[in-house]
């Protein structure tokens, strides 16, 4: 499975993906209204401004009776007495072009508006955005005035402000705005990040719960969860209890079954040692056979049942030193010598205890079987599972032989005592637990067999 389906089926990052889009989109969609409504506010500002001195501009406006047309008093703005300072007023005669000598502010130095030819009713008042002094763009507002000293004249009144008064305003504020919107963006996206990391630790908390029973620290979730995931919680302990219960089950019914074949396959070898005919003899072969047989099947039948069940953990230390002194009374007369010096007090395997024993009592009978003085055992961690080396200072074995002996039934040598299934019962129930049997040659001269299971 590779990394890219399970980034996106993981529930924290479609969290924070979710949260992280929405909050981009609203800051995003905030900062363009907030921006937008300034610069109207803006230009609202500057509207209401450039009425304000048309107004002042009307009020001080007069005509002689000559024809002369003139101020009363200059405008109050300073502005509009330094040459291009961005505030100009001017008066043109109407339907005349603005030229040189016309009534204008200081500001405007000597240029004079361009003001568009439309049509304005007397009092009306238009806006304009238009070329202004310096090849700036300026924003304008003109109003058709006649004076009553000369109803018959009509004048155009006009004030204009630089438009680059309006949007550097406007980009300061963007600018700023920008700057605290991101601020504002990058704590909401922690505080998303903390609420997901929040909101989702009970689910942290009950996989580590999980993980406790898998590795047998206890036997089921423990925890106070929320609401939300306590039905989950007690579901899985129901199930936990559930499996448990039909592990044990299938357990005692093999063992029944083993029993009830064996009471009768034990009649039959007792009839059969009692009479030496060949008949007597072909079923005595047979009965032992069968018995082997029952033997092999059942302890694959229990392992494969204990697998499936969570929770197990079985210390090697006290397994070992029970087969040890099975062992050293079993082969008393040989004065063997069975070192377990290598073998830590902290390992464990992740297994049941009874499967334990068969796969190291098989190993340690065998080593002890071929051994001429000494047995070793030690033990270690390799790759999170338990290795375990029996070596022996036997013959050995060849590599040929090594694969053999693995198989059901086969011995390496037909004169030893045995059935031919303790190898290969070790090699099944390692497998079934997910780890393996393998045989190579001793540092003591004969034969090792290194049993891998999972370490608890």
């Amino acid at each position: 499975m590779n990394a890219s389906p399970a980034r996106h089926r993981s529930l924290r990052l479609r969290l924070l993906a979710g949260s992280l889009v929405w909050i981009l989109a609203a800051v995003a969609i905030t900062g363009v209204l907030l921006a937008d409504l300034f610069g109207q506010h803006v230009r609202e500002r500057v509207d209401t401004e450039l009425h304000g001195h048309l107004d002042q501009l009307t009020a001080l406006f007069e005509v002689a009776p000559d024809g002369t047309a003139s101020l009363r008093m200059p405008l109050s703005d300073p502005r509009l007495s330094r040459p291009y300072a961005g505030l100009y007023w001017q008066v043109d005669r109407a339907g005349d072009a603005p030229v040189i000598g016309l009534l204008r502010s200081r500001s405007l130095w000597d240029t004079a508006l361009a003001v568009p030819a439309d049509a304005l009713a007397d009092g009306e008042v238009h806006v304009h955005e238009t070329e202004g002094p310096d090849a700036h763009p300026v924003r304008l507002m003109e109003r058709m005035v006649r004076p009553a000293e000369q109803p018959e004249a009509t004048y155009r009144l006009i004030v204009a402000l630089d438009i680059r008064q309006i949007h550097e305003p406007v980009e300061e504020f963007a600018t700023l705005l920008a700057v605290a919107l991101g601020v504002l963006a990058l704590g909401l996206g922690a505080a998303a990040v903390l609420q997901v990391g929040i909101g989702l630790a009970p689910l942290r908390h009950m996989r580590e719960a999980l993980g406790a029973v898998r590795d047998g620290r206890t036997r089921r979730l423990e925890g106070d969860y929320p609401q939300e995931v306590q039905p989950l919680v007690e579901e899985l302990n129901t199930l936990l209890a559930h499996d448990e219960a039909m592990v044990e089950r299938a357990r005692t019914q093999a063992g029944n079954l083993a029993h009830a074949v064996k009471t009768p396959l034990t009649i039959l070898a007792n009839a059969a040692r009692n009479d030496d005919s060949a008949l007597a003899r072909l079923v005595d072969e047979q009965v032992g056979d069968a018995r082997r047989q029952v033997d092999y099947h059942l302890a694959r039948a229990r392992a494969a049942a204990a697998v499936q069940q969570p929770g197990l953990k079985t210390p090697l230390r006290p397994v070992i030193d029970a087969l040890v002194r099975v062992m050293t009374r079993l082969h008393a007369a040989r004065a063997l010598h069975i070192a377990t010096a290598g073998v830590p007090d902290t390992l464990a395997c992740r297994g049941d205890a009874q499967d334990l024993q068969e796969m190291l009592g098989n190993l340690l009978d065998n080593a002890c079987k071929w051994a001429a003085r000494e047995v070793s055992v030690r033990a270690g961690r390799r790759d999170g599972h338990l290795a375990v080396h029996i070596d022996d200072d036997g013959p050995g074995l060849s590599e040929a032989q090594r694969s053999a002996v693995l198989a059901r039934g086969v011995r390496a040598d037909e004169h030893t005592p045995g059935s031919g299934l303790g190898l290969a019962i070790a090699h099944d129930l390692a497998r079934a637990y997910g780890g393996d049997l393998c045989l190579s040659a001793s540092p003591l001269g004969g034969l090792r067999a290194t049993l891998l299971l999972p370490a608890a």
